[in-house]
């Protein structure tokens, strides 16, 4: 039986780690929670296997295995046979090596969850458990079904947010490329003019050609400390403390911040409505999503909620403290809890919310937009008057 390294906390806090014999992750997790153990990390000590996960696969390509997947189970092909089938359609080859693999695995005895979690950077524990859900219930096809729309609509959510940024930051890039062009290599020519003219030059024209020598001078340096500083920027950003004050700045964010955090309530929603729905326990449905909210102000709030639910309370006070929710989404998610039917009452939060995304896409680009274009218009309409209005006096002073 392989062996697995954990670090968690107790209810009061406290820090804890050691190391726990288990047949796999999820029996951990279940004998630390049965102890009052809030996990945070597991990892297993001797990996049955150690694949290279490539790269290459996109999660659309995941979506529409699961979606094809779903439709051949529902057609009451066996598991082997469909699982054969799309390995020999997929395109992609490193995903049609894994479903191999996940055939070859369940060919040998092992079931269809327990040969998906063997690639959990492919299949993760969100669609692992649900697998299982539907596995125990005997409800396979109908949670693969639903598992298939979870996830079409989250890479569409996701879609959507990325979409939004695309315009300003292509504008943003051709706009700085534009005027480091300038400021290198078109005012030197009119600085080489000015030189011979032995004239006093006007306050701003000064001021460009300074900022223009301390450019050309110093430019490797700068493309240097940028690269630098993009690269500290990321590796702080993955340390617990960065990732935390990161995703707080972003929520705070004026016009974004609304963006973010509509988008980020929607995720969570969907995924907690998606996994309740498919019968995985609330307390394992609540510590999947927080593993898989993409932002850790809401993951904090979400493992508050677990440790709430163990002390018998309910989870909507940890979400209201957190700020990131709403008071209409908690107030729904508290009928939700009251009436029983929390997985409908998400699933139509969520719905609402993947609206309210696409309203938040079309304030940010309309208000973005027009302050790029205003900025490209100030600063390189502000480089070529000051090239110009040395000239303007010499005509002047001819006249």
């Amino acid at each position: 039986m392989p062996e697995f390294d954990y670090k968690g906390k107790t209810l009061a806090g406290a820090a804890v780690a050691g190391k726990l014999k288990a047949s796999s992750r999820e029996d951990v997790e279940r004998v630390l929670r049965q102890n009052r153990i809030l996990v945070t990390s597991i990892s297993k000590r001797s990996p049955e296997i150690n694949i290279k996960i490539g790269t290459g696969i996109k999660k659309m390509e995941i979506s529409r295995f699961t979606r094809q997947f779903a439709t051949m189970i529902g057609a009451g092909l066996p598991m082997v046979q469909c699982l054969d089938i799309l390995s020999s359609q997929i395109e992609n080859k490193e995903l049609a090596r894994i479903i191999r693999e996940v055939k070859e695995g369940v060919s040998g005895g092992a079931t269809l969850s327990e040969a998906l979690a063997r690639h959990p950077k492919i299949f993760d524990q969100l669609y692992t458990n649900m697998v299982e859900a539907g596995e125990v219930g005997g409800a396979l096809d109908a949670i693969l079904v639903r598992l298939a729309v979870y996830r079409e609509k989250a890479d569409k959510l996701i879609r959507k947010v990325k979409g939004a940024m695309v315009y300003p930051s292509v504008v943003a890039f051709v706009a700085t490329a534009v005027t480091i062009g300038m400021l290198t290599f078109i005012v030197p020519v009119f600085a080489k003019m000015f030189g011979g003219l032995n004239a006093d030059l006007p306050a701003p024209t000064q001021v460009i050609l300074v900022i223009s020598n301390f450019l050309q001078a110093n430019f490797l340096y700068l493309i240097g400390g940028s690269i630098a500083l993009v690269a500290g920027l990321f590796y702080w950003k993955k340390t617990p403390n960065g990732e935390l004050i990161w995703d707080q700045s972003m929520l705070k964010m004026p016009v974004l911040g609304n963006l973010v955090r509509k988008s980020a309530v929607a995720r969570f929603t969907r995924t907690l409505s998606t996994l309740l729905a498919s019968g995985v326990s609330i307390l394992d449905a609540l510590e999947i999503t927080a593993k898989t909210a993409g932002n850790k102000v809401i993951s904090n709030a979400i493992n508050k909620s677990v440790l709430a639910i163990a002390e018998g309370d309910t989870i909507t006070a940890p979400l209201k403290e957190s700020g990131v929710f709403p008071p209409m989404v908690t107030q729904m998610i508290a009928v939700g809890e009251k009436t029983g039917g929390l997985d409908e009452m998400l699933s139509k939060i969520a719905d609402f919310y993947d609206e309210e995304v696409d309203d938040a896409v079309t304030a940010l680009t309309s208000v973005i937009e027009p302050i790029i274009i205003v900025f490209m218009g100030v600063v390189i309409g502000g480089i070529m008057i000051a090239m110009y209005l040395p000239m303007f006096d010499i005509i002047g002073k001819i006249g």
